[in-house]
């Protein structure tokens, strides 16, 4: 076996699963980035994955890879950052127990992650929020369902894999009615609930009558929603939605956009960043900072404030002949 291949079982075995402990979700994101990355380099070099070593994944094939996940894969740039991210874990790694191959491990954490360009954030106003939640048929029980589960989104801002792992436990709504989840980064949090999503959610549990640990918002046969399901039954309830409120035609709604609303409520409310961030479990309130940016009233109330620049209209005319020459090329 090469050191590659002892080096990457130790890797996921040691450093990933026991001594970080982390997610499934990012488990499983290592693991396709390697695996990709694996394929692609036995394909260029002619040799199975097991006989590859350390040296082989140098840094122009590192390169290469980055560039076909986003030409022949049509990743975005934000996923192949994120695939370089995995590959970049694994090498610092390797630095620790093969100095031996320092010179090619330096190469590849010299590769820097490549800028693009950061939309503002979309959200839903409250007219659109109000035309959301009004579209499930609440005369059926997945639409009763549907109207608690999107409601507590909207409400909570709880991100599409804390929507789908509440429990019916998960749920107090006793005096300081909150739910509370198990977040990114196998992080703790508990969010406060307003008295019309506890309203619903008390007559969603009487009806779903689901003992402590069963899912929350299961399917018709108990079990857990998947995230595609729930993505596809949003975008039907945006689309009969578009009929009463047009502005949902130009958007592109998803669960995450549900979040970001939850937070631009909070943020258009004069909740303070540093409140939003723990609200929503960003690990770093810089994360919150995109909020700001897509704010246009608080740009607007800024603008208020200050005083107009007395300036009068015309036409800037150059004070000589040879400024005047080189503006007209």
């Amino acid at each position: 076996m090469t050191t590659l291949a002892t080096t990457l079982q130790v890797f996921f075995s040691d450093r990933l699963i026991r001594q970080r402990q982390v997610s499934p979700n990012t488990l499983q994101a290592y693991r396709d980035t390697l695996r990709l990355l694996l394929v692609f380099a036995s394909e260029r070099y002619s040799k199975v994955p097991a006989k590859l070593d350390i040296d082989d994944l140098d840094s122009p094939l590192i390169g290469a890879f980055l560039d076909h996940l986003e030409r022949d894969r049509k990743n975005s740039v934000r996923t192949r950052n994120a695939r370089l991210a995995a590959i970049r874990s694994l090498f610092r790694y390797a630095a620790l127990r093969h100095p031996e191959h320092a010179a090619t491990i330096e190469r590849v954490l010299a590769i820097p992650p490549k800028r693009f360009e950061r939309r503002l954030v979309t959200y839903l106003s409250e007219a659109e929020i109000k035309a959301l939640l009004a579209t499930p048929n609440r005369t059926t029980w997945t639409g009763r369902r549907d109207m608690a589960l999107f409601g507590l989104a909207v409400q909570t801002g709880l991100r599409a894999s804390e929507l789908i792992g509440l429990r019916c436990s998960d749920v107090h709504l006793g005096s300081g009615a909150h739910v509370g989840c198990n977040g990114k980064g196998r992080k703790e949090r508990v969010t406060p609930l307003t008295s019309n999503t506890v309203a619903v959610l008390r007559a969603w549990l009487a009806e779903r009558a689901g003992q402590p640990g069963d899912p929350l918002f299961p399917t018709q046969s108990g079990r857990t929603l998947s995230r595609d399901a729930l993505e596809r039954r949003l975008a039907g309830y945006v689309e009969d939605a578009t009929a009463v409120c047009p502005s949902l035609a130009c958007k592109r709604v998803t669960l995450h956009v549900l979040r970001h609303s939850a937070a631009m409520r909070l943020l258009q409310a004069g909740i303070d960043t540093s409140v939003i961030a723990l609200w929503l479990g960003h690990e770093q309130i810089e994360t919150t900072q995109i909020y700001l940016h897509a704010d246009l009233g608080i740009k607007e109330r800024a603008l208020a404030k200050t005083a107009p620049i007395e300036t009068k209209p015309g036409r800037f005319r150059p004070s000589d002949k040879l400024l005047a020459f080189l503006d007209a090329l």
